[in-house]
């Protein structure tokens, strides 16, 4: 087996290759995409491939840092392996570390099933009833669409505690591919599905993400993919404010992306939603995970190592992002302008079903394809010959939205307690609360089919029923959670009412929230 150990930014003699194919912008300076770019089906489908096998190779090759490093980046010592078989040996060892490709291939299925048009309970159903396994904002919606609440409520931050999480983000690259040049298609996409599990900035990511894949199909200028992203995000986001971050900081800091990773860290890293990160050095926030996507694809300068590793090393959700910063660069260049030195490994695997799916890489080159030719024709282009003009789209923006308004994380607990019989109280005060746990076996044999039922009571009233499933794919993912409470004392109970010795429900921690920010020790001792 040959095996090369990668040591930091050492480029291995790996330079990228751009081109220029027929009406391609690859000026730097381009201001704006041309109205009409014309590609050959060649071209167009090697561009399919390249961000289907780039997002792959970005994928597996951050894989074995993701969240290892959280608030600090990965220093140049810090080795990071690839080989041959690489991929193939990861579809076999970890398969639920490509939770951002397969859950795509489910949308993409999905489209080729019922059509472009499918509606929104058509995707969320299909995600819902897979058994992949999935986390933070896909498994929260995931458990609500079992449960009845269907998409957009599924991913509103009311329902779901996770809106603002990268989940959708890194997902949406199927939108930008079905739709080359065509940012408004991808978009109007985007709010079917991205509605089934985020809101607001969690949203935004997903939109920004395929906007920025749907122009790579039409300039090969990162400066201007990015921009063209970026377009349809409301300016007074949080989000947009946190890459247009990024954007400056790169033209102040243009040779240096540490100082850059330094400057949006002081900046852009609260978190106020994902309860396992607002009092914690984890974050799975949309906005600076998307910020280091942008990382690499600007520092990264078209070569597709440094791109990939730039956006490994900032740390955090470092399988994630390199997968979506290879994705796009991988469709800006075409898979023919891969190095080839990454092509053996994904090569091997690309006739070899794709985990937790029906298809495999070749057979999503191949339905992509399918459907973005359909597109492209359906939305005013042309096809004569060999030859297919792309009618480019104009960036709409869209609609205004924020997750946990006037919402403000003020306190957390950490109890990590068993409940057998007792019932969990917390007496709180504040406007929010969300409490953290699941359901686990105490035995080695155990009924995977059983569901606990929890009864919760605020003040007093019940106001709830919970259903806590031991199955991890059907899990719910936080115990309960309760926002936009009157602000002052509560007092919360859950009771377990189908209690079996065989379980035992794990109560991790709670978040409260309140109507204003949490006053800091050294404000207190200077009012006093």
């Amino acid at each position: 087996m040959k095996q090369l150990i990668i040591y930091g930014i050492l480029l291995l003699g790996l330079a990228s290759c751009s081109r220029n194919n027929g009406n391609l912008n690859s000026d730097k300076n381009d201001v704006k995409l041309l109205a009409e770019v014309t590609l050959t089906k060649e071209v167009l489908f090697d561009k399919i491939r390249g961000g289907w096998a780039g997002q792959t190779i970005g994928c597996t090759y951050g894989g074995p840092t993701e969240f290892k490093f959280k608030g600090t980046m990965i220093q140049d010592y810090q080795q990071m392996v690839w080989y041959d078989d690489y991929i193939n040996e990861t579809f076999k060892l970890d398969p639920g570390l490509y939770d951002d490709v397969y859950l795509d291939f489910t949308f993409v299925e999905v489209i080729d099933r019922l059509g472009y048009d499918a509606p929104a309970d058509s995707f969320a159903v299909a995600f819902a009833r897979e058994d992949y396994k999935l986390w933070h904002a896909n498994q929260a919606a995931r458990y609500n669409i079992l449960n009845g609440i269907m998409p957009p409520e599924s991913g509103h931050w009311m329902n779901n505690p996770h809106a603002d999480d990268i989940d959708f983000q890194i997902e949406a690259d199927f939108a930008g591919m079905l739709s080359p040049g065509m940012i408004n298609n991808a978009v109007e996409l985007c709010d079917r599905t991205g509605h089934i599990m985020n809101y607001g900035d969690g949203w935004y990511g997903g939109v920004f993400m395929a906007g920025m894949y749907s122009a790579a199909f039409v300039t090969d200028n990162i400066d201007l993919i990015v921009k063209h992203g970026l377009e349809p995000i409301p300016v007074e986001s949080k989000f947009y404010k946190t890459i247009q971050a990024v954007i400056d900081l790169h033209k102040k800091y243009p040779d240096d992306w540490k100082q850059s990773w330094f400057e949006l860290e002081k900046n852009y890293t609260s978190e106020k939603g994902c309860p396992e990160g607002v009092f914690n050095s984890f974050n799975i926030d949309a906005g600076i995970n998307a910020a280091y996507v942008v990382m690499g694809l600007l520092y990264g300068e078209k070569d597709f190592f440094k791109t990939m590793d730039i956006a490994t090393r900032c740390g955090q959700d470092s399988d994630c992002n390199p997968a979506t910063a290879a994705g796009i660069l991988g469709v800006a260049i075409g898979y023919s302008n891969i190095p080839s030195y990454w092509k053996p490994a994904i090569e091997k695997v690309e006739d070899t079903l794709f985990p937790y799916s029906q298809l495999t890489l070749n057979g999503i080159y191949e339905l992509t394809n399918k459907h973005a030719i359909q597109q492209i024709t359906k939305s005013g282009g042309t096809i004569e010959g060999e030859n297919i003009t792309i009618k480019v789209q104009k960036p709409d923006k869209v609609r205004y939205e924020e997750s946990f308004e006037g919402m403000y994380p003020v306190k957390e607990l950490l109890v990590r307690k068993d409940l057998l019989e007792e019932d969990l109280v917390i007496d709180f005060n504040g406007t929010g609360i969300v409490v953290l746990g699941n359901v686990k076996n105490s035995c080695i044999e155990y009924d995977n089919s059983f569901v606990a039922l929890l009864e919760v009571y605020i003040d007093g009233k019940k106001i709830e029923q919970v259903k806590m499933p031991v199955d991890y794919i059907t899990r719910k993912y936080d115990i309960f959670h309760k926002y936009l409470l009157p602000s002052g004392q509560h007092n919360l109970v859950i009771k377990w009412v189908n209690q079996d010795p065989a379980f035992r429900i794990y109560f991790k921690s709670y978040v409260v929230y309140d109507d204003k920010p949490l006053k800091s020790l050294e404000s207190e001792i200077r009012e006093s």
